[in-house]
This record gives C-alpha cells, structure tokens and sequence, in this order.
C-alpha cells in the first residue's frame, strides 16, 4: 500500500529524505510561464449530506431511458438486461479482478474467458476468438491491421454503411500506419458491389462490410466475400450479435475475420461505455489475433485447469513482435455478455432476434401510414430503418423529449445526402402501445 503524507512533518520529512526544501523546489524545473499562479477554482468542502444531494441535483439533468421511450440506436441499443448478469458481475471476485499477470492462479477469471470465447466462437460461426476488445471501433481498426499482418499489404477497403465512428477510427489509425484505406459508396441504403469490383485489387489486404448494416440494412455478404477472396484479400465481417439469432453467421458465407460491438449482450448502455468489441477469426490466423487468448488443459492429476494459450500483447512479448496492446481485461464487460447468452441459450437469442425482426417491421409499417412519412430505402432490415421526414429531424427529435420519447438519430451529421432522414432502431423492449405512441406524436409535429 502507498504511504500519504497527511501533515506538514510528514512533508517535511518526506522532501528532507530526497533533499528538498519545499514544495516548491520540487517543481523548480517547471517554467514558470506554464505554472498556475492562482488557486484552484474549487467550490468550499461539503458534507456528505451536501456533497450527496449536489450530486443527486446534477444527476437529475440527465435523462435515462427508465423516464423516456428509446427509438435510438446507432451502434448502442436499449435491449434487456436481466438481472441475473448484474448479480454475478457485481460479485467483488469479479468486479476487482485485472490482467491476471500470474494468469495460472486465476482460474476463476481464466475460466470466465473460456466461457466468453467459446459462447462467441458459437456465435459467430468462427474458430478462435480473443478475450476482448474496448468496442466495436477499435475492433475495426484491430481486424484491419490483423489483416495487414497477415497479406503483408497495406490497402484496407471498407464500406460506407459501416458505423461512421468505425470508420473514423479505423482512419485514426491508419495514418500513422501508411494504411490506404478507401470506401465502398451505397446504393439504396446497401454496399455497392459493382464499385467494389472496381475498388478491389490485388494489393488490398481486406475487405470490411457491415451486416446488418449501420441503416440496419441487411447486406449480401456471400457476395462480399467471394468479391474479397477472388483478389486474394481477407474478408472481415461486422456483425451485430443479436441477429445471428436469425442471420447466417460469418462463419457460414466465409469471412476470415468477425467482429461487432457486444453491447447488446447484457450490458448497460451507460452513456456510451464502457462496452465490449469482440474478434473471432479463423484458427489459421491464431497468431495474428491482438491480445490474449485463455485455453483449457489439464494438470499432471488429470484435473481440468484453465492457462494462457496465446498472450500477445506488448507487456507480454518483445514489443516490436507484439500485435496490439489493447487488451486491458475487458473481462468484466466480457462476462456480461458470457453470463447473458448463457441466460438467453439458443433457441432464446432465436426468439429474441424474432421479437426485434417483428416490432422494427411493424414500426416501419405504421409510420409509413403517418403523412409525411415515408421510408427512404427499400432494402430489407433487422431493428433499424431509415424514415424520411418532412421537417429537419434535428428538430422532431428535440420536440420528442417532451412527449418523453428519445427519437431517432438524424443522419445530416454523418451522411449529408441523407439530411433529411432519421435512423430509427426497434429493440425487443418496445411494446405496440409505445410504437403506437411514437407515431401518434410524430403525427402531432409534421
């Protein structure tokens, strides 16, 4: 444990033992021109009566979706969680553990990932997969640079329907790799396919495409992937986890690498994080996978035992060998989503995809019948749609709040041609009577 000085000896013994005279001789070689010459600019101490009714106050500006209707998706959606993953992840064996440096003691964690990496290997259709990754961004920028290592090229081509901040991210990352990354234009809400044909060469080391897509469309991946491997490129699939319930999984139509945002399994939305990108791939591309990968085994008295098969992160191996050092144990928010599909089984992430399927379709139906209103593609979709407005969205989405209900989410802000429409998202939670309340307010604006 640390050792706080509390008083001015303690201080004073602490500079007196590494020759200092004051605090201030500490902090000589700092320019001056850079120090702050005043107080800080904190409020007087409160008690914890005072301190705990301030922070009530300010929580009380938010709004959360325990008070509003949630039409909103975009990559974090207001799915179930059942109460049974925040018992078990609140479980302080859990919720304290970190990177199990002496990964063999902690075989309770150890056991947590293999049950994380067996359940998303189901899931995906895939052969191996990781212990985790921050988000379904950094999954992106992760798969394009593992495909990189693998091809040895540098040319990275991903669609325009994949998640703006995916895209952005991957972009972040590519400019200090000399990646050249280019996008696939859409049509009618979906990847074009013939300009990908045209894109494609040789020299790319894969091909990225959402399904379903950031429109909540659903893409032809067959198509995509045998487009990819005919010019020798990987094919990465982003998937949405929940529609594997009812959609081919990547394995199924050939991808090489599968990755998506986990948050729809068990885990809150939490204003944005913390949340779970996970990677699966294809077992010959095992040493290229960024961080850890948890293995079972047994002992030398023929007990079961878990170990690090893989650890291929940088406090791991040599630095310039390493393939990513990203892997801070997502393991809690991964044990999330373990303990959700455990609770969900197969048949139950079936029926739940269904549900979702089913109230987005009927979303989509009645507010089409609303005048004004009309659906801006045609292409089939899972829980999210694109409607055109009559009027700015950013304006309808605003008058929703007071009718309690979060809208959609405007689409000017990341596709310009599309400043007239609105990404709205149907999860399972959305009753008839709440759609029905979307509608008859929406009525009420346009």
């Amino acid at each position: 444990m640390n050792y706080v000085p509390h008083t001015k000896e303690d201080r004073s013994e602490m500079l007196s033992a590494i020759d200092v005279s004051s605090v201030d001789q500490l902090f000589a070689d700092v320019p001056l021109e850079i120090k702050l010459d005043r107080d800080l600019n904190l409020p007087a101490a409160m008690s914890e009566l005072e301190l705990m009714n301030y922070m009530s106050e300010l929580a009380g500006k938010n709004i959360s979706t325990d008070q509003v209707v949630s039409f909103l998706g975009a990559g974090v959606y207001d799915h179930y969680v059942p109460s049974a993953v925040k018992h078990i992840i609140s479980r302080s064996e859990f919720y304290t553990s970190y990177t199990p440096y002496q990964a063999e003691v902690s075989q309770g964690m150890l056991q947590a990932i293999f049950e994380y990496q067996t359940l998303m290997c189901e899931l995906t259709g895939m052969d191996i997969s990781n212990a985790s990754l921050y988000d379904g961004a950094t999954g992106v920028a992760e798969a394009a640079m593992m495909s990189s290592r693998i091809t040895r090229k540098q040319r990275i081509i991903i669609s325009q329907t994949v998640h703006p901040d995916y895209r952005t991210t991957l972009k972040t990352y590519a400019h200090n790799l000399d990646f050249d990354v280019e996008e696939i234009p859409f049509k009618d809400g979906i990847t074009d396919f013939e300009a990908l044909k045209e894109l494609i060469s040789n020299e790319t080391a894969c091909v990225i495409v959402q399904n379903p897509n950031f429109f909540g469309y659903i893409e032809n991946m067959e198509i995509a992937s045998e487009i990819a491997h005919k010019e020798k490129a990987l094919f990465v699939a982003c998937v949405d986890p929940i529609s594997l319930g009812i959609l081919a999984s990547p394995g199924e139509y050939g991808a090489d690498i599968a990755i998506g945002e986990g948050q729809a399994l068990g885990i809150p939305m939490g204003f944005g994080g913390p949340h779970l990108g996970f990677i699966t791939c294809q077992k010959k591309h095992m040493r290229q996978m960024p961080g850890r990968i948890a293995g079972e085994t047994s002992d030398n008295k023929g007990r079961r035992g878990y170990l690090l098969t893989l650890q291929a992160r940088e406090q791991h191996i040599r630095r310039e060998r390493a393939t990513s050092n990203i892997c801070s144990n997502q393991a809690l928010c991964a044990l999330a989503a373990t303990v959700y599909l455990s609770w969900l089984g197969k048949q139950g992430i079936k029926e739940l995809a269904e549900m979702c399927l089913q109230k987005a379709h009927y979303a989509c139906e009645k507010l089409s019948l609303v005048p004004g209103l009309k659906r801006k593609h045609s292409a089939p979709f899972f829980k999210e749609f694109v409607m055109k407005m009559p009027l700015d969205p950013e304006k309808i989405s605003s008058d929703l709040i007071s009718a309690n209900i979060l809208g959609g989410l405007p689409l000017k802000r990341f596709y310009p041609a599309l400043s007239d429409s609105m990404l709205i998202a149907v999860t399972e939670k959305r009753t008839k009577e709440e759609i029905d309340m979307l509608c008859r307010a929406l009525e009420g604006l346009v």
